[in-house]
C-alpha cells in the first residue's frame, strides 16, 4: 500500500486545486507513482452529454498528466455549488464513509504517493442528517492522514492558517507544513505573514506559489517525504 497525505485549505477559492496539481504533477515528474483522490465535490458542471464532470478533479487529472479514469478520482459528485452535506441532502444521496475509505484504499493500493484533497476548510460538513453528523476533519482522522495547509498569500492569512492549525492540534492531526499561495516576491506582508505563522505555530512555510506557476519550487525528495 502507497503513502498518502490530505491537502486542507483555510477557507474556500484559496487555490487549493491548483496547488494539488502542481504537488501531483512535481512528484509524477520526479519519477514517483503519484495519484489523486477526492471524497464529494459539490458545484459539478454537466458535460453536453448531461453528465456530472467533477471540475477539480478533472483539472488535476490534466494539468499532472495522471491518465485516470474519472470516476476513480471522486467517490460523491453533486451539480449544487453548497457545502457536500447539504448538496447530498438536496440530491437525497448522502455520503456513504465505508464507500469513501473503499475508494480511498484502492487508490492507495495502485499508486506509491496518493494526495488526497478536501471540500473548502477542514471544518466543511460532509454529512448532517438524523442518521450522522460527520465533518471532515472526522473523516482525515478515520483514513488516519496528516494534512498539508493550503494558504492564501495576503490579508487575513495569520488568523485563517493559525486558526486552522489549532483546530488540526485540538483534533490530534498531523500537519507537515503550509503552502503559500497568490504569492508575490518581495511583498513585504506577505513575507511577514510566512513569518508569523511560523513564529505562533511552529509550523513551517514549506513553498510559495504565484500566479501562473506552472512547476511547485520545492525539492520533489522533501515533499514526498511529507507522505506516511
Amino acid at each position: 500500500m502507497g503513502k498518502a497525505l490530505f491537502i486542507t485549505g483555510t477557507g474556500t477559492d484559496v487555490g487549493k486545486t491548483y496547488v494539488t496539481g502542481l504537488i501531483v504533477r512535481h512528484l509524477r515528474q520526479s519519477g514517483r507513482n503519484a495519484g489523486y483522490y477526492k471524497a464529494a465535490l459539490s458545484g459539478a458542471e454537466p458535460d453536453d452529454q448531461g453528465e456530472l464532470q467533477p471540475g477539480d478533479a478533472v483539472y488535476v487529472n490534466q494539468m499532472a498528466e495522471i491518465g485516470e479514469k474519472i470516476p476513480h478520482l471522486v467517490s460523491y459528485v453533486y451539480r449544487e455549488a453548497v457545502s457536500p452535506h447539504l448538496a447530498a441532502r438536496l440530491n437525497h444521496t448522502p455520503i456513504d464513509f465505508s464507500r469513501v475509505e473503499a475508494d480511498f484504499r484502492w487508490a492507495r493500493e495502485k499508486y506509491d504517493y496518493l494526495t488526497m484533497e478536501g471540500s473548502g476548510g477542514i471544518i466543511c460538513p460532509l454529512r448532517w442528517d438524523d442518521q450522522q453528523h460527520v465533518i471532515l476533519d472526522d473523516l482525515v482522522k478515520r483514513l488516519d492522514l496528516d494534512a498539508l495547509i493550503v494558504a492564501d498569500a495576503g490579508l487575513g492569512t495569520i488568523n485563517a492558517a493559525v486558526l486552522t492549525i489549532e483546530h488540526l492540534r485540538a483534533r490530534a492531526i498531523g500537519i507537515p507544513g503550509v503552502i503559500f499561495n497568490h504569492y508575490h516576491p518581495g511583498n513585504i506582508m506577505e513575507e511577514d505573514n510566512a513569518r508569523m505563522i511560523e513564529e505562533i505555530t511552529g509550523i513551517p512555510v514549506l513553498a510559495f506559489v504565484q500566479d501562473g506557476d506552472k512547476e511547485l519550487d520545492m525539492d520533489p525528495d522533501r515533499l514526498a517525504a511529507l507522505y506516511r
